[in-house]
């Protein structure tokens, strides 16, 4: 595996009983309160990521505290990331997840140098941040304390409610810099949700963590993401799911259809021909140019959407100042748009929110979606 970039030195090697040594790591943990998973901890060189200068993304800077994650999300774009461990984009990616466990102290180094101009940092591009290893390893509060010391404004966007243990912390962040809060809904019919995001707190978890970030007196974003062509895109879902957000607080949405990169797009596709099968015809027209979906489903969906987020009070501005940016809130334009313009606003304390390998799919069941 390529393990060498993550790490200081090699002289922590141990794993334990029954763990594959694996060249790089400090050590492997299985522990039973996290059945199924292991975490394969390391030391990273580096906490602050900076974006390619091409990347439409809003932002600089990032930090991923894990790679891997336990939500297990069929449809997770961010798969293709464990071929470069050499690690299966399916049931690896939801299994083995790395953890920076030096990671607070390497970015505190960062963040002290002289060169560092305070850039916007985004947190949530790639893996989730709250994830259920950040329920043993603790990495956000130090990330969160560091920047904010800093003065650095940064987003978070996640699924994960644990980020409510850190409501406190980042009420008081808020103080300091201009932050970002988004949660991410996809799914709302329970069935599909324990299909698609098993390892995903509940749609309900998260409307009430919406609710919980509103009464700490800090704006929520939404991101109704993915939505899934024929699964998640009546008009009686949208018109429930939009409804159920303004009614939790949130202060702005976007839309974001489905996107099939390689890694999520054969896990993906393999799930769709075992649920879905009648499916897969439309699929296959919708997504003929790769990865993002048909210019003319866009189109559909933008229109569909546009009344409702109306209608609830969720279609102006939602504000990114904290990025120097801003847009509207709606359907984003093409390319990777899991972090649109303006889409996180940025909050200070005080604001009002508004109303092949074991565990790859098997050949089988995969589906060239061409």
């Amino acid at each position: 595996m390529r393990w060498d970039a993550q790490r200081l030195d090699a002289d922590e090697p141990a794993t334990l009983p029954g763990v594959p040594t694996v060249r790089g790591l400090l050590r492997s943990v299985q522990v039973a309160e996290f059945p199924g998973l292991t975490f394969h901890e390391v030391r990273s060189k580096s906490a602050l990521n900076e974006v390619p200068g091409d990347s439409p993304m809003p932002f600089r800077w990032t930090i991923n505290p894990y790679r891997g994650c336990s939500h297990s999300c069929v449809y997770c774009y961010a798969r293709s990331t464990h071929q470069w461990l050499e690690l299966d984009t399916g049931r690896d990616f939801d299994s083995q997840v790395v953890v920076k466990t030096n990671l607070v102290d390497v970015l505190r180094r960062e963040l002290a140098r002289p060169s560092w101009k305070r850039e916007h940092v985004a947190l949530g591009t790639n893996t989730d941040p709250y994830q259920r290893a950040e329920g043993r390893y603790r990495l956000m509060p130090g990330v969160v304390s560091a920047l904010a010391g800093s003065g650095t404004p940064f987003s978070i966007l996640t699924k994960g409610t644990l980020l409510r243990r850190d409501l406190p912390l980042l009420a008081s962040a808020a103080r300091d810099v201009p932050i970002g809060l988004g949660v991410s809904l996809a799914v709302w019919d329970d069935d599909l949700h324990a299909s698609l995001e098993p390892g995903v707190p509940s749609p309900r978890a998260r409307l009430e963590l919406v609710r919980a970030i509103a009464d700490a007196g800090l704006s929520c974003g939404v991101f109704l993401a993915p939505v899934l062509p024929g699964l998640t895109d009546r008009l009686a879902d949208l018109d429930a799911a939009l409804r159920a957000i303004a009614e939790a607080g949130a202060s702005g949405v976007t839309v974001v259809p489905l996107h099939l990169r390689p890694g999520a797009r054969e896990w993906f596709s393999a799930w769709l021909v075992r649920e879905h099968p009648q499916l897969v015809p439309r699929y296959q027209q919708l997504y003929r140019r790769g990865a993002v979906v048909a210019p003319e489903y866009r189109s559909w969906l933008a229109g569909r959407v546009a009344p409702l987020l109306a209608r609830y009070g969720l279609g102006r501005q939602a504000g990114g100042a904290a990025r120097g940016v801003d847009a509207p809130a709606g359907i984003p334009g093409d390319g990777d748009n899991r972090f649109p313009a303006g889409s996180l606003p940025a909050t200070r304390q005080g604001a009002r929110p508004a109303p092949g390998r074991p565990g790859a799919a098997p050949a089988a069941e995969q589906l060239t979606l061409l």
